[in-house]
């Protein structure tokens, strides 16, 4: 069985005209580029968070998940390499836009911020610093495009493609989404900064939340005992390997294929650090 769609991280496989089968590889991706060697065990990690995250907010939303027990998925996935990093799910209509909830100013708002630049038709009051806690979170949409970077849009944007109605409630949905689990990763001691939600239609018209949730790929997790405002927060996903790369870029070119052994180790266990204050050992 070969799958439909490979991508930075995830395979799809097709097992119907309305399920799939998602995969979990170990690959990692850095600056859009998925680096040569991957980080071992990271998949069971992101599988493992993201069907932790869909089971608590399901009275929120229902989302795309089957179900995640590979004895009950076709016999090519019984193999050892699948255990832990697959879900069933159905087949969803996707919206062409993902939705970025913030709550601290980070990453690329805060890049436009120090410009003096809106982001998404945003505009932030004077006096931040970098990783300040927003006053209340924003909701900042990007168009999906299936190759190089997603395209930033404003909610104007968004309406008109889907619809005021549309939009009103996943803007609803994902501020609920993010203050709820913020408010329980806090409790044990990590900080969402930000999270993506991506949504589809089943075949019924039903919008379900999907792709994956609250994941170090998806989201930004701060440790809360380190977090200081002014300096980049020491972080549970792999903003440790973006720094190194940015440390060591020559002529704005990353070096992908000399990351170190130990930085790959060091955000593996990031990630593991992560998933057992979340869920426990």
């Amino acid at each position: 069985m070969q799958p439909r769609y490979s991508g930075k991280v995830r395979e799809l496989y097709d097992i119907s005209d309305t399920q799939m089968v998602i995969v979990t590889t170990d690959r990692i991706s850095a600056f859009d580029h998925i680096l040569p060697t991957p980080v071992c065990g990271k998949g069971r990690v992101l599988n493992q968070l993201s069907n932790f995250w869909f089971g608590r907010t399901q009275h929120i939303i229902p989302n795309h998940i089957v179900d995640s027990r590979t004895e009950n998925m076709p016999p090519f996935f019984h193999d050892d390499f699948f255990q832990g990093r697959c879900v069933l799910v159905k087949k969803l209509k996707m919206l062409p836009f993902e939705f970025v909830v913030r709550g601290y100013l980070f990453g690329k708002m805060w890049e436009a911020y120090k410009n003096k630049e809106c982001f998404c038709n945003i505009s932030l009051p004077a006096g931040y610093s970098l990783a300040q806690k927003l006053a209340r979170p924003v909701l900042t949409p990007a168009i999906k495009h299936p190759v190089g970077h997603d395209e930033y849009v404003d909610m104007c944007q968004v309406e008109k493609e889907l619809g005021v109605e549309t939009t009103q409630y996943i803007t609803k949905i994902c501020f609920k989404l993010y203050l709820e689990c913020s408010s329980y990763a806090l409790s044990k001691g990590v900080i969402i900064a930000d999270a993506k939600f991506e949504f589809g239609y089943d075949e019924k018209g039903v919008l379900l939340l999907a792709d994956e949730i609250f994941t170090p790929d998806a989201s930004r997790y701060w440790d809360a005992d380190k977090y200081r405002v002014g300096i980049s927060p020491a972080s549970f996903d792999k903003q440790f390997l973006r720094d190194w790369l940015l440390q060591h870029q020559e002529n704005g070119a990353f070096p992908f294929d000399q990351v170190p052994k130990d930085v790959l180790l060091r955000t593996g266990q990031l990630y593991q650090t992560c998933l057992h204050r979340l869920i426990g050992p």
